[in-house]
């Protein structure tokens, strides 16, 4: 028998209840033609040279403890980026880097600031740590709000988040406000750059995190393999920082926690650049060949450096979401506010496109509001 009776029967953590539980995108249904895509993946899974290395050495070693710190993996990023290997740490997907750092800075009495609409792990990671998060509303054309995020810092702030390309609005943060953000917030004031996309952000002015790590002595970049690598379901990514910050998120870091299949996965996936760069150079193609489109049916969609798009809604966001689901196009939906929707394939961008042209004819009355947004 299931004890049902609740927490409220054991001593816990009060300020819990106020914590939102993450919401996995929604899968497609199998009984009918349906594409998911609610939740950013590759949707071209691991490259083939990938499955091969995982073929061939991984999947025999599960029996032993993989390497706690991933040198392997180390080693080829520091090279790679030409940093200090000890700037590098690894943890089960960027969500874990975020929730070290946050960890290792925060606690009771300490603040976090990040943009909202924004990361929905952000609220929870903070929140967790017993931290206040101060969330700084995006601008009206949906970006960060740079000088909004330098007026909330107090003496209480510990950590900036800044979230770029911005998920789930696509939208980037430029060269000139990132610094701006770094020569107004203190030195001992860590500012993470959340780039889990930086791939697909073709603006050479937004992709700026590791020239601020070089120039500025208190920057951490968050990376992942799970986006354009198709690594999503092995949990590996990687943080870059100031090696004092690194040692202080060893020391919260769950040990194991990255697998040697993804430490494989990852250095095969490093191997494979120029397959990546055909797959990424495709989702990009596709990204834009869907927003001209949308945008030639009178959708207003912000310009994206990401693998998805954003459609701001406001109140028509379930009606449209609804016909969205109907159509066998399965998005994130943020009730009363918009819906992400991610690149997939070609064929299911072909829907999206059809069925958007279908939505924007049956709700007429939508139309001025995208326009006005």
């Amino acid at each position: 028998m299931t004890n049902t009776e609740g927490i409220a029967a054991f001593r816990h953590r009060e300020d819990l209840a106020s914590i939102p539980v993450y919401r996995q995108g929604k899968p497609a249904p199998t009984d009918r033609r349906a594409f998911k895509l609610s939740s950013n993946e590759n949707p071209y899974g691991p490259l083939p040279s990938v499955i091969e290395a995982i073929d061939k050495s991984a999947l025999t070693s599960m029996n032993r403890y993989p390497d706690m710190h991933g040198w392997k993996v180390v080693e080829r990023l520091a090279k790679r980026y030409d940093v200090d290997p000890a700037s590098i740490i690894l943890g089960a997907g960027s969500s874990e880097i975020i929730t070290e750092l946050v960890d290792a800075l925060t606690g009771p009495g300490t603040e976090v600031i990040y943009p909202w609409r924004s990361f929905e792990a952000y609220p929870i990671i903070v929140r967790g740590a017993g931290a206040t998060p101060v969330e700084v509303p995006l601008t009206a054309d949906l970006r960060h709000d740079i000088p909004a995020m330098i007026a909330a810092v107090t003496d209480r702030t510990r950590l900036i988040i800044v979230n770029n390309p911005n998920n789930p609005t696509s939208t980037t943060v430029s060269r000139e406000e990132a610094e701006q953000l770094m020569e107004a917030v203190p030195k001992d004031v860590v500012v993470l750059f959340d780039e889990a996309y930086y791939q697909f952000n073709t603006d050479p002015d937004t992709e700026v995190a590791m020239d601020l790590f070089r120039k500025y002595p208190n920057v951490v970049v968050a990376h992942t393999f799970s986006k354009a690598y198709g690594l999503a379901g092995l949990r590996i990514g990687f943080g870059i920082g100031p090696v004092p910050v690194i040692n202080e998120m060893s020391k919260v870091a769950l040990p194991f926690a990255v697998s040697d299949v993804a430490q494989t996965a990852a250095i095969a996936s490093l191997d494979a650049q120029d397959e990546l760069d055909v797959r990424v150079k495709d989702l990009i193609a596709e990204r834009s060949r869907i927003i001209e489109a949308l945008e030639a049916q009178g959708w207003h969609v912000p310009p994206s450096g990401a693998n998805y798009f954003w459609l701001q809604l406001g109140d028509l966001t379930d009606a449209v979401a609804e016909k969205l689901t109907e159509a066998g196009v399965i998005a994130r939906v943020f009730s009363g506010c918009g819906i992400r929707i991610s690149i997939g394939t070609h064929e299911a961008n072909d829907l999206v496109i059809e069925t958007c042209a279908n939505v924007i004819k049956e709700l007429p009355a939508a139309a001025e509001q995208w326009g006005a947004q």
